[in-house]
């Protein structure tokens, strides 16, 4: 093989190892950030809705104080929670109002994971383009003996 394809396969291959594979574990990280959002508040909507039906008006409750640290806590008045809605802010909601802003988030979510995933088809599309491109300079035979997982 002369050098001039050799240096061509060695970027292509550097440009997918530096580029194109970091790209993608960071989409499919991020994507999984936004699946556990999402968890947090279907787990968030169900308790509410658990509490409306319940009538629960107080519970006695443990609380997290950080490090696996527990307290026992009571809550006197349940209809009126504090809901956080980003960048450290908590918002005090009735459950009405609560459920609300759960399904907006929700959908808002949802959005994103659908982005997310698009991205993610397009990188492994890309992935897969590039090495299709490294085999016709390799003059390699198409029979899909390289082929298997793309990453």
């Amino acid at each position: 093989m002369d050098s001039f394809r050799q240096e061509k396969v060695q970027r292509y291959e550097e440009f997918v190892d530096k580029r194109l594979k970091p790209d993608l574990v960071r989409a499919i990280a991020e994507r999984d950030k936004v699946f556990e959002q999402q968890k947090t508040f279907s787990d968030l909507r169900k308790n509410i809705e658990n509490l409306e039906k319940n009538s629960v008006t107080s519970l006695r409750t443990m609380v997290n104080l950080g490090s696996e640290v527990y307290m026992q806590a009571d809550v006197p008045d349940t209809r009126h929670i504090f809901v956080d809605i980003g960048l450290g802010f908590h918002v005090e909601f009735t459950w009405s109002e609560a459920l609300n802003f759960i399904s907006l988030r929700e959908e808002k979510l949802a959005r994103q994971i659908e982005e997310y995933t698009r991205l993610i088809a397009s990188i492994k599309a890309h992935i897969k383009l590039v090495c299709e491109g490294i085999r016709e300079l390799l003059q390699l035979p198409a029979d899909g003996s390289l082929q298997g997982p793309v990453f």
